[in-house]
């Protein structure tokens, strides 16, 4: 029986481009699962969108003169581009800045509100007396007081991940250069998540079984240092989510950014069912207790989407149903949560501001996407931090996506397009050789073992399984020379080739989760009309906060059926016209691709 898989990513920031390492942490590893599972015949709705709210925005559009809405726009359109040149099948792609997003994340704070984990508090923040307002976390940085990291804003370190109490802050500056900054009062909405340790821990105890060691590990460690403590859930902000209460003080008060962009999540998919006339279809991943959610992001992420999010999730109970849809009904709580660790580029750190970063839109410019897909896959940090290197690109690419995978796909079709008059071999299949059942034996199998790495969403595993399966078919023709026999016994060359072809066959849908393009490219050659894969497309939205552009997803014919299964390829089938899949690069490229970084 089929099941439901929501597939929801990290809503990238909309102040500056996306590059390899964003790709690598969580896009790409969600539309490899997305895709598996819509091969097996599962419901799949995979979603994100872009974070329009945060103060990196807000900072980008200070810093570019325009406004905040111009800048946010302007990358979530790079955003769409980048997806769409990747294959990262969106059913939705979207942005928080939707009238739709509004209403779902006020929900969420009136049924907060509702359940009493609400509370209004006054605390401290960094007021700037020259601009005559509070600055939001992001304009202001210092020392960190628990690492001496120079750089850390005054809500949270990057450096040793931990939250931070920005009155303990040292040596404050404004990013904005706004002059001496004061602490002073300013009252604030705040959830008590104390009061939902208890039942975060036994969450974090049932998942367990399948969530990764470095993300239970950090998520129970944190909580044993430092317990769930209340945290601000709004601030002094122009640009964002209004407070949904009616007292006096709170116009120019919105939803802080980390409270109000996670529940995209569920947003996004309400959003997707209105968009397909199918208003009520999210429920089937949220309100259905036999659903599963996947939420792939990076590991600086990982406390808020294990702890803070399921809690929020348990406070709401189902208050947020009852407001939003008149009845009561819970929502569900993340599968697991596949963090990725970071990947670096040439031994340094990745950093926009150096430029030291392989960008996403500028890469597809010279390569193609399954090349880049691949050694993003191969080299995905998903245990540990991982590095891009250019030579190992280089060598990945031409030793293993080509030489391995490319060559056998494109010699066996050639050699028996040209030899067979475009058709497969019209072989009895009940006379095929035992070293050919083996071999069709072991393919079959690979179903079962890269669908296990899959199912534990382990890639880079998976993906190395179905390189040993296309080495094995390679030594199978070193062994049998179809090119040899062909001269002397074309009939045993027949049965080699068949039994090539229909392994190749059952390949191409293994490794169509990490290759789609060139996958869907063979899926042609062995002349088959209905695509493995629907289609991308984008298209305009237009709601009370104006126009914007999403990018979607159409389930293809091919996805209502399973299609994760070994090939049927019938003897004598047409074939059609083959060519290379991918293209060796010369070893120039690596000093070429260096001498851009860092200018």
């Amino acid at each position: 029986m089929s099941e439901n898989i929501l597939i929801a990513i990290a809503w990238p920031y909309s102040n500056a481009e996306i590059h390899v390492g964003n790709i690598t942490g969580s896009h790409l590893p969600g539309d490899i699962v997305a895709r598996y599972h819509r091969l097996k015949g599962n419901n799949v709705l995979m979603v994100s969108g872009t974070d329009s709210h945060g103060t990196p925005v807000v900072l980008a559009a200070d810093k570019e003169g325009k406004s905040v809405e111009e800048v946010y726009k302007k990358y979530h359109d790079t955003f769409l581009e980048v997806f769409k040149g990747y294959g990262i099948t969106y059913n939705l792609f979207t942005s928080t800045h939707t009238e739709n997003h509004f209403k779902v994340a006020q929900a969420i704070f009136l049924a907060l509100q509702k359940n009493g984990l609400l509370f209004k508090q006054f605390n401290k923040q960094w007021y700037s007396p020259s601009a005559n307002k509070f600055l939001p976390d992001r304009y202001v940085e210092g020392t960190c007081y628990i690492c001496g990291f120079e750089g850390a804003r005054s809500d949270q370190c990057d450096n040793c991940g931990n939250v931070l109490e920005p009155e303990k802050l040292i040596n404050p500056r404004a990013k904005t250069g706004d002059g001496a900054l004061e602490l002073r009062d300013t009252e604030h909405y705040f959830i008590d998540f104390s009061k939902l340790e208890p039942d975060v821990r036994k969450f974090l105890k049932e998942r367990a079984p399948h969530m990764r060691d470095t993300v239970l590990g950090e998520s129970l460690r944190k909580i044993e240092a430092e317990g769930l403590k209340p945290r601000a859930i709004t601030r002094d902000l122009d640009w964002g989510i209004p407070v949904p209460v009616s007292e006096a003080g709170w116009e120019t008060k919105k939803l802080y950014v980390w409270f109000e962009a996670v529940i995209g999540y569920l947003s996004a998919p309400i959003e997707w069912s209105q968009l397909s006339a199918e208003n009520e279809a999210w429920r089937g991943w949220w309100t259905n207790p036999k659903a599963k959610q996947f939420h792939f992001i990076g590991k600086d992420n990982i406390f808020f989407h294990t702890s803070l999010w399921p809690a929020e999730l348990m406070g709401v109970g189902s208050a947020f149903m009852k407001i939003f849809a008149g009845e009561e009904i819970p929502l569900i709580l993340p599968f697991d949560v596949p963090a990725n660790q970071f990947m670096n580029l040439e031994g340094k750190k990745i950093s926009g501001s150096r430029n030291w970063a392989v960008w996403g839109r500028d890469a597809l410019t010279r390569y193609d996407p399954d090349a880049l897909r691949y050694y993003l896959t191969a080299n995905m940090p998903e245990a540990k931090d991982s590095d891009w290197d250019w030579a190992e690109f280089v060598a990945r690419n031409n030793n293993e996506l080509v030489a391995t995978w490319g060559n056998l796909a494109n010699r066996v079709l050639a050699f028996c397009y040209k030899n067979w008059d475009g058709h497969a071999p019209d072989v009895d299949v009940k006379t095929l050789r035992p070293t050919d059942v083996e071999l069709l034996a072991v393919i079959e199998n690979g179903f079962n073992s890269v669908g296990a790495e899959l199912e534990a969403v382990r890639l880079r595993s998976a993906l190395g399984e179905a390189i040993k399966l296309a080495t094995a078919v390679n030594v199978y023709l070193d062994v049998n020379a179809p090119w040899s026999a062909i001269k002397v016994d074309k009939d045993s060359a027949a049965k080699t080739v068949y039994t090539a072809l229909k392994a190749i066959d059952s390949l191409k849908v293994i490794f169509a989760p990490f290759l789609p393009f060139t996958c869907e490219k063979l899926h042609g050659f062995f002349g088959y009309e209905t695509p493995l894969f629907g289609e991308q497309y984008t298209e305009t939205v237009k709601d009370s906060l104006g126009e914007h552009t999403v990018l979607r997803y159409r389930r293809g014919e091919s996805e209502t059926r399973p299609q994760w299964k070994p090939s049927e390829l019938q003897p004598g089938k047409k074939l059609n016209q083959p060519a290379p899949l991918f293209k060796k690069l010369e070893e120039t490229v690596i000093d070429e691709e260096r001498a851009r970084l860092g200018k």
